[in-house]
Formats: structure tokens, sequence, C-alpha cells
């Protein structure tokens, strides 16, 4: 038997976890049809530009938890509980990467989300799939904390991830974990947000239109929601508010790509400022969508897979 501490490069996930053990979470799932969003997926890869399915999931979930600003929400306290509902919503994004030869969760906060159009959303997917953790200056903060003594560590990480003013720009106000680079058909997550949500595979399914049975892709979602910020009720509305948008994608022509270089450019790069604290760095700017890291961990988290 090998026994051997943890290695200092996964700590931040084991004090996510501690933290996040008050939540009350709930799980529903549900089954997306995505021919509309692979319609549009093929459509920009043939005009040259390449989508993730996590960034239509971004995109998606950043206007529907602007129509649900009881869902787009955390609570802090135990005393006195009270719940901060946030003007603009933010998307936790987990990222499955390696420091110093250990695969680790890592995670992004995208902002502005709400407003963030399809081509900036992926711009930051990009940057963070394609950066080194070992060097991007946005997860400085992450590697600080690993540095520290863990009780000092431990600290650190409260103050910083606990306050209700700053928990949207470090934890973001929904999150997005995938596994739909495997074979996953669904999985449940606490992403340490009122909303999390679960991105299995897209596979050809049996389905019934106009009473004949044909497949279609289906994406299985899942979503978990803290009880003690909203009821069951507000969550399937969620769920389902967000399942149209997918499955209604292109549509309406959600967005146009962004023709200011300016926004277009802090996409790209993942521009933020880090913390005053070793434990994570601080909010980027409100234009979006501008992202900044989070010293969070998850459950599960991948962005391995995604189309190049």
């Amino acid at each position: 038997m090998d026994v051997r501490p943890v290695r200092r490069e996964r700590r931040h996930t084991l004090y996510f976890l501690g933290d996040v053990r008050r939540f009350s979470p709930v799980h529903l799932d549900t089954e997306v049809d995505m021919s509309a969003v692979l319609r549009h997926r093929d459509e920009a890869a043939r005009a040259g530009r390449r989508y993730s399915v996590v960034s239509y999931v971004l995109h998606a979930g950043g206007r529907t938890l602007a129509a649900h600003p009881e869902a787009n929400a955390a609570i802090g306290g135990r005393l006195r509980p009270k719940v901060a509902r946030f003007a603009t919503v933010s998307g936790k994004l987990t990222l499955d990467r390696t420091l110093s030869g250990q695969r680790v969760v890592l995670a992004a906060v995208l902002q502005g989300l709400d407003r963030a159009t399809l081509d900036e959303i992926q711009a930051t997917v990009d940057h963070y799939r394609d950066g080194d953790p070992e060097s991007m200056p946005e997860f400085a903060g992450t590697r600080a904390l690993h540095r520290l003594p863990a009780p000092v560590a431990r600290a650190a990480y409260r103050r910083v991830a606990s306050p209700l003013a700053r928990r949207a720009a470090v934890r973001g106000t929904f999150s997005v974990t995938s596994l739909g680079h495997r074979p996953v058909d669904g999985f449940h997550s606490v992403g340490g947000t009122t909303i999390t949500l679960g991105v299995g595979q897209i596979a050809e399914r049996p389905v019934v239109r106009a009473s004949a049975v044909t497949t279609a892709p289906l994406l299985r979602l899942s979503l978990t929601f803290d009880h003690r910020v909203i009821d069951g009720a507000e969550a399937a509305d969620v769920l389902a508010d967000l399942r149209a948008a997918l499955e209604t994608f292109g549509a309406a022509e959600p967005d146009q790509p962004s023709t200011d270089p300016a926004a277009t450019g802090s996409a790209a790069t993942g521009s933020a400022a880090t913390g005053s604290t070793p434990a994570g760095p601080a909010a980027a700017g409100s234009a979006g969508p501008a992202a900044a890291s989070s010293p969070d961990g998850s459950l599960n988290g991948s962005l391995e897979g995604l189309p190049r």
C-alpha cells in the first residue's frame, strides 16, 4: 500500500469541498434536443468559426439566469442568513488541467454572460483551453494558495470565497461543468453556486415526432440547485427555459459576432486583475465576457476534447 499526503496542487479542491458542505443540493435533469445547436455549429464551421458545446450552454445560461433573478443569487451567513441577488450573470466553468504533473480541476469565471456574444464566450473558452496554467496570470492566486501551509491557505480561501460581496467574482453566479467528451450521459455536480449545470455527451437517441419514432441528438442536462436559496418550482422553470433556449438557438439570431476589437480582445486574452490576497484573483471588468480564474475546485469537470 502506497500512502502519501494529498498533492498540494489538489488542495484548493479540498478547501472548496469543505466550504460547500453547507449546501442543500437538489438535483433535476432533462433531455435537450440539440439539433438547432448542432445546425448552427455546422453552419459556423463552414464559415470558419468553431464553437464548443459548452459555449452554447454558457450563452443560454447567461440569458436564462438574467430572466430568473431569484436564481441568480447566493446565500451567506449562518445565524442570520442573507441572500444577495446579482445585477449581472457570471458563469464559473470548470477546467480539467495539469499543474506540476498533477491532473487537477481549475475554474474560470466569465462575467457579463447576460450580454456576451457567442464569439466572445468562445474566445474566452479558447484562452483557458489553450493556455498553460503553470504560467497564466489568471491562476497566479491559485498557485500561491498551493504554496501556503494548509491551515493558512484554508483561512485565506475562506476569506476570499465566503463574503457575499465577492461571491459573483470569485465563484460566479452559476456553474457549468462538462464531461461530454467521454461516454457520460449525465451526472450531478455541486459547483458552489445556486445553480450548477452538468453537461453530458450528445448522442442520437429515439424520440417521438408526429406520432412516429425517429432519432435526434439529445443532451442529458442536469441542474443542481441550492434549496436554501430557491425552491423546486423556480429551479424547474430555469431548467425548462434553458432547454428552450438551446432547442431554439439561432431561431431569432441571438447575437452577432462582436465588431469591437477591444471587447473581443478582452475576451480572447481573458484578462483579469489579481486579488490582493494569495487565495485567488478578484473580479475582472464588466465589459465582457471578462474572465477571472477561481480558486474553486469541483466534483466533476473537463474541457478536454472540445473542438479546436
